[in-house]
């Protein structure tokens, strides 16, 4: 297999910048032990359902008693070409099946000679963008469907803005219907040259556009080659088996403790998930937030005594020495810690009518630890312009920056170094609703603190320079000594006089 260049004549356009799927990787031949997990999104009836009912049904994951099951229920729907309704595969749900529409997060399971897979249909009703963010938590790649005749809509930058938030750098742009539009070379490369640029926005730069007809089979698992000879790329399976995952090694050791084991007098073992890294007898760790060091003596699993242990294993580690450790402390490597602290700054996606309000306390969930917490909206994403606009609260469905204030010491790393132990949610404490999901983006201080004696400098600078200058290397590694306000140019200048006089 190959994985060309995507859209031909676009990809000399300024959107090119834009990655494909290494070429390189088609050399591969032997199976990959390691499934991909995937989520397909996008706007209502672009057709995410039927797409993946292809995929599963086109790689025999479809078994003869499914199959007549699919047949009955699709109640004389079939297509014009007699096949049954393929989103009843992942539609499961009364109300979906009456509604037509995607309610819930479907998993599906399917493999290929080179492959396994596990795939997530989420919702496109922006009701349900909880839903989509759940399903996108925990993905490698996203597969966005964008209808050919329609084109890129609001909900369509909301799911590809909220993948990309949740870590997905891997994405497949989906040109689904194009059989509707007459196999229109020129609109698909319309819209694959719009959505570059809405990625490249977002700093994704791994992006493969395929057109398809998810109800024909063109270009999902067989090539539509006879259909559209002007395409020469992957079919969406081949980009799918060359994917990469992602990897949980990017920080050093993590074990957020979920309960402590006590059989008798002489076995105390520290009982949780390794959230990154791993761990082996000898190793020295830190307790956080107490800071107290141990070394490790044992790594035990349920059937056996471990000489080691890597990220998504479930273990019971056990010290040298007696330490006060409880459930939602975490253990963690001496020589590679995790940020801890009062403040950190996040984002988050609204989920509740209420939204989020300014300066209301919540209880913050990151694992087994909870913790009250603060927020203060700053700032919110504008799904049109793509721009982030100052914001007092947080509506439902919102995407936004807020900054966190904690009454005890939290203990985070970024999301983008750990999707685990940067990851939360916040419940509201009158009625314990989920009412957002949020990703840490920085440890937060307050200015002066530790750099009391530090001579600051004010600067106003116009938006777009702003952002240029944030996204540079230098400016990351200290992001945390940074105080931003987003102001108008007039607020600028009342501040800055104010200074002056």
């Amino acid at each position: 297999m190959t994985a060309p260049a995507t859209a031909n004549a676009v990809e000399h356009d300024a959107a090119a910048e834009v990655l494909a799927f290494p070429a390189q990787e088609a050399a591969r031949a032997t199976r990959d032990s390691r499934p991909l997990r995937l989520i397909t999104c996008g706007s209502v009836d672009d057709g995410k359902s039927t797409l993946i009912g292809r995929l599963l049904w086109d790689t025999k994951a479809v078994k003869e008693d499914q199959a007549a099951t699919l047949r009955r229920d699709s109640n004389g729907k079939q297509n014009d070409l007699g096949l049954p309704d393929f989103a009843l595969l992942l539609d499961g749900l009364q109300a979906e099946r009456e509604q037509g529409i995607t309610i819930d997060v479907a998993y599906r399971y399917f493999s290929t000679d080179k492959r396994s897979f596990i795939v997530a249909d989420t919702p496109g009703h922006e009701q349900y963008t909880r839903n989509m963010a759940t399903g996108a938590s925990t993905a490698d790649l996203a597969v966005l469907l964008v209808d050919a005749r329609v084109g890129l809509l609001e909900q369509t930058r909301r799911h590809a803005t909220i993948a990309t938030l949740m870590g997905i750098k891997q994405f497949v742009l989906a040109v689904n219907k194009i059989d509707l539009t007459d196999y229109d070379r020129a609109r698909f490369e319309q819209i694959s040259h719009e959505f570059r640029e809405l990625a490249l926005s977002l700093g994704v730069r791994q992006v493969t556009a395929i057109p398809v007809s998810a109800l024909k089979g063109e270009n999902v698992v067989y090539d539509g080659s006879a259909s559209m000879p002007w395409y020469d790329g992957p079919t969406l399976i081949e980009v799918l088996e060359l994917a990469t995952t992602r990897s949980a090694q990017t920080v050093g050791f993590r074990l957020p403790v979920q309960r402590v084991s006590r059989p008798g007098e002489s076995f105390r073992g520290y009982q949780g998930t390794v959230a990154g890294g791993s761990v082996k007898p000898g190793d020295s760790v830190v307790i956080l937030p107490s800071g107290m060091v141990a070394n490790v003596t044992k790594i035990v699993t349920f059937d056996l005594v471990r000489n080691a242990a890597v990220a998504g294993d479930a273990i019971t580690l056990v010290l040298d020495r007696q330490v006060d450790v409880s459930r939602g402390d975490m253990i963690v490597a001496i020589d590679s810690q995790p940020p801890t602290g009062l403040a950190f700054d996040a984002q988050l996606v609204a989920l509740q009518a209420e939204g989020i309000q300014p300066g209301k306390r919540y209880w913050l969930k990151s694992g087994s630890r909870r913790q009250r917490v603060q927020v203060q909206p700053a700032s919110q994403l504008d799904l049109q312009s793509g721009k982030w606009t100052h914001a007092e609260q947080l509506p439902m469905n919102a995407i936004g920056k807020v900054h966190l204030a904690f009454d005890e010491q939290a203990i985070f790393d970024t999301y983008e170094q750990n999707r685990v132990t940067g990851a939360f949610i916040l419940i509201d404490p009158d009625t314990n609703n989920t009412v957002a999901g949020g990703m840490i983006t920085a440890k937060r201080s307050a200015l002066g603190g530790i750099h009391t004696e530090d001579a600051r400098v004010i600067l106003s600078l116009p938006a777009d320079l702003a952002d240029q200058l944030m996204a540079t290397e230098l400016f990351a590694s200290r992001r945390e000594e940074a105080e931003i306000r987003r102001v108008s140019a007039g607020k600028a200048v009342e501040i800055i006089d104010d200074i002056d006089g």
